[in-house]
């Protein structure tokens, strides 16, 4: 099933539901801003079909049903949601979901790098769940993976080890529903979730006894027409008595909740339905926008940021890298200033979508994927369980360059 029809012909009424602040757009076109990395205008593709700014360079790391680099590990179908995580020796783990809506056939998987970016090992962290979507990384070092299970609505966390070393652990006490992703306040301690429907909710969930997940109160956001952020509980977060989303009455509706991420105070999340990128300030409980397409531009085609999806935020500049599900195949960056700009482009991939955007823990290397990337290949032939001839894939990339938030480059090691 393919998620974003699914979800664009679904568009319903927020139906009682508390209505957002109005959002000003700017009348006419929004042309590109100016990116602190240059323009792509009449830029080539490089070797492995990327288009980059000056002084940046791509790497193939995974394609979906090969093995891994040395490895003995085949990449998983469909990737998408990811994170990198400090492996302590100035290497880094990088996990990945895999969003396949068949019970079963989901999951996630690990690359682990060493301190110069090889592969030294893949492997897989989570198995027999559906739908791996998004999800977010812990200040612990974990990786909670979302489980967008929107046929059910059923959907659920699991709390990975990036280094396979424990099993994978679900985390019923954080709701039942279309999950997409999850980001992690560390000052305020508590976790903010969006949830893929055409009105879904934002969610907060307060462990009982933090950073400990087996428990805690599971709320949901309401909006108020000033901006005000106030939260209600959500009464059955088991969802046996009705959808998380639809239980608290007057409960504010986004339109197809997407990729979230935590940075100084403020977690950024995208809606695709409407193409927003919306932050909230968690100090002050504040609701405001970041950007929004015009709607004439998306149905042109002309909108520089559009079908926005995963996101993520350099955390030495504070620009946000916004990937797109549809548009034209590009990360688009905002920065701090405002500028709205693409920062690579993978054209020639119709019918894929850019997932996972992420820095690695030195911030030098940007991670992605093209979750059904280039591929000749069947469903039935990369994976014999599935009885189906539809053409599947994937492809994981790494970008290394000149990033301006990229953290000192580690001393050399000696003996």
């Amino acid at each position: 099933m393919d998620r974003r029809r699914f979800l664009r012909a679904g568009i319903i009424s927020a139906g009682g539901a508390a209505a957002l602040p109005t959002i000003s757009t700017v009348a006419g076109a929004q042309p590109a801003g100016t990116s602190p990395y240059g323009s792509l205008d009449g830029v080539d593709p490089d070797d492995n079909g990327v288009v980059l700014p000056a002084g940046f360079t791509s790497r193939v790391v995974a394609v979906a049903g090969e093995p891994v680099g040395d490895t003995d590990h085949e990449w998983h179908l469909f990737p998408d949601g990811a994170a990198t995580f400090d492996d302590g020796d100035g290497g880094w783990y990088h996990t990945v979901n895999s969003e396949v809506f068949i019970e079963g056939l989901g999951g996630v998987s690990a690359v682990h790098y060493d301190a110069d970016g090889e592969i030294v090992d893949a492997y897989p962290v989570l198995a027999g769940t559906i739908a791996n979507c998004a999800g977010g990384p812990t200040p612990w070092g974990t990786w909670l993976s979302c489980e967008e299970d929107f046929a059910s609505d059923r959907g659920q966390v699991y709390e990975c080890d990036p280094t396979g070393a424990t099993e994978a652990v679900p985390r019923p006490a954080m709701g039942f529903w279309a999950h997409e992703a999850v980001a992690v306040d560390p000052e305020g301690q508590q976790l903010y979730l969006t949830e893929d429907q055409p009105d879904g909710r934002l969610y907060r969930f307060t462990p009982a006894a933090y950073p400990d997940l087996a428990e805690g109160l599971l709320e949901v956001a309401l909006v108020a027409g000033d901006g005000s952020v106030s939260w209600a509980e959500v009464p059955d977060p088991s969802a046996t008595s009705g959808p998380c989303r639809l239980q608290v009455a007057e409960s504010t509706a986004f339109a197809g909740g997407e990729g979230i991420w935590y940075h100084d105070g403020v977690v950024y999340f995208c809606t695709k339905l409407d193409n927003v990128v919306h932050q909230l300030d968690v100090r002050t409980q504040t609701y405001s926008v970041v950007h929004r397409a015009v709607p004439e531009d998306v149905a042109a085609g002309t909108a520089v940021l559009s079908g926005v999806d995963n996101i993520t935020v350099d955390a030495g500049t504070g620009d946000l890298f916004v990937a797109e599900d549809g548009g034209n195949m590009e990360i688009v960056i905002i920065t701090p200033e405002g500028e709205v700009a693409p920062f690579l482009r993978v054209p020639n991939q119709e019918g894929s979508e850019i997932t996972g955007p992420v820095f690695n823990p030195r911030r030098d290397r940007l991670y992605f994927s093209s979750q059904r990337g280039p591929t000749n290949r069947s469903i039935r032939d990369i994976n014999p369980a599935v009885e189906s001839d539809a053409l599947a894939g994937g492809v994981t990339y790494e970008i290394t360059g000149p990033f301006r938030g990229a953290a000192p480059a580690p001393e050399p090691s000696t003996t």
